[in-house]
């Protein structure tokens, strides 16, 4: 019998748990280091709506949620977690939350909670195209 080791199929991420309700975030395990996503359910339309992506790069991904519980909780309804691997380290974990937050810039609802807006480090980065027109409306 061939025993598998603990691999994942993702370079960065070891474990995920998705759509929680708000009111099982204790459920989930301390120290989980990541990024986290809340989410607005619309239960008329069925659709999942991101109103925030955060991080945990040195703390706990569920200490984080109880705190957005208490100072945000008519916001969001789930949240996902994304838990990184042990040799991730804190710096890596910002870049994924800044990719995710500049991605999310410019959506409606995702925009009220993510004060940060952008990411510096993103607006360092060279174009793949020829400069152009780069304000999406």
């Amino acid at each position: 019998m061939k025993i598998k080791p603990n691999v994942s199929s993702l370079r960065l991420l070891k474990r995920r748990e998705e759509y929680v309700p708000v009111e099982e975030v204790d459920d989930l395990p301390p120290r989980l280091r990541g990024i986290y996503v809340l989410y607005k359910y619309r239960p008329r339309v069925r659709r999942w709506d991101v109103v925030y992506v955060g991080m945990a790069a040195n703390g706990s991904i569920r200490s984080r949620l109880r705190r957005h519980k208490r100072k945000k909780k008519d916001l969001w309804t789930h949240c996902s977690a994304f838990e990184v691997w042990d040799n991730i380290t804190p710096a890596e974990v910002q870049e994924l939350e800044g990719i995710f937050r500049h991605i999310y810039r410019k959506d409606s609802r995702a925009a009220k909670l993510n004060v940060q807006r952008s990411f510096g480090k993103m607006k360092k980065l060279s174009y793949i195209l020829p400069r152009r027109i780069r304000n999406p409306r």
